[in-house]
C-alpha cells in the first residue's frame, strides 16, 4: 500500500515538472568569457606579451653568442687539429664539450626562467579577470559565468568578453 502511494505521488510530480512552465530559466543570466582574447586583446595581455618577447629576445642573444663561440672553438680546433700535441688536442676539445654543456644547460635555464615568467604573469591577468567578471556577475545580476573552454556550446548573445575587456583595461589604465 506504501509502496503504491510513492509510485503515484512520483508519476504525479513527473508529470506536474513537465506540463508546468518553467520561470526560473527567464531569470537565469549565464555569461562566457574568452581569456584567450583577453590575452590578445586586453592592454594587459598586450603587455604580457610584450614583455614575455622582450626577455626572449634578450634570453635568444644571450645563447646566441654562446653558440657562436662554440661554433668559432669548433671551428678553430679543426683547423688547428693536425698541428696541436695531442694533449692540446684533448684539452681544447675538453674545452668544447664544457662549452656545449654550458649552452645546453642556459638554454634550458631560460626556458625554465621563461615559463615561470609567463607562470606569473598569467596567473595575475587570471586573478584579475577572476575579481573583475565576478563584480560584473553581481553587479548586472548573472547566475554563472564561466570560461570559453568549459563550455561546449554557447551562443554569442552570452559572450560576455567585450565587456570584461573593456572594465579590465579601465582598471589596468589606472595602474
Amino acid at each position: 500500500m506504501m509502496r503504491a502511494s510513492v509510485t503515484i505521488f512520483a508519476c504525479i510530480a513527473t508529470i506536474v515538472m513537465f506540463t508546468c512552465p518553467s520561470f526560473a530559466a527567464d531569470i537565469a543570466k549565464i555569461g562566457v568569457v574568452d581569456l584567450q582574447r583577453i590575452l590578445t586583446e586586453s592592454e594587459a595581455g598586450k603587455d604580457i606579451q610584450a614583455q614575455l618577447q622582450e626577455k626572449g629576445r634578450e634570453m635568444e642573444t644571450d645563447i646566441r653568442a654562446l653558440g657562436n663561440e662554440i661554433e668559432e672553438l669548433n671551428e678553430k680546433l679543426s683547423r688547428e687539429a693536425m698541428v696541436m700535441s695531442r694533449k692540446k688536442r684533448e684539452e681544447k676539445q675538453r674545452e668544447l664539450d664544457i662549452k656545449k654543456y654550458d649552452f645546453q644547460s642556459k638554454q634550458k635555464k631560460y626556458q625554465s626562467q621563461l615559463r615561470e615568467i609567463e607562470g606569473k604573469l598569467l596567473e595575475k591577468l587570471q586573478t584579475d579577470v577572476f575579481g573583475l567578471a565576478e563584480e560584473i556577475g553581481k553587479n548586472e545580476g548573472y547566475l554563472l559565468i564561466i570560461e570559453k573552454g568549459a563550455a561546449l556550446y554557447y551562443p554569442n548573445s552570452i559572450d560576455i568578453t567585450d565587456k570584461l575587456i573593456a572594465k579590465y583595461n579601465e582598471s589596468y589604465s589606472g595602474n
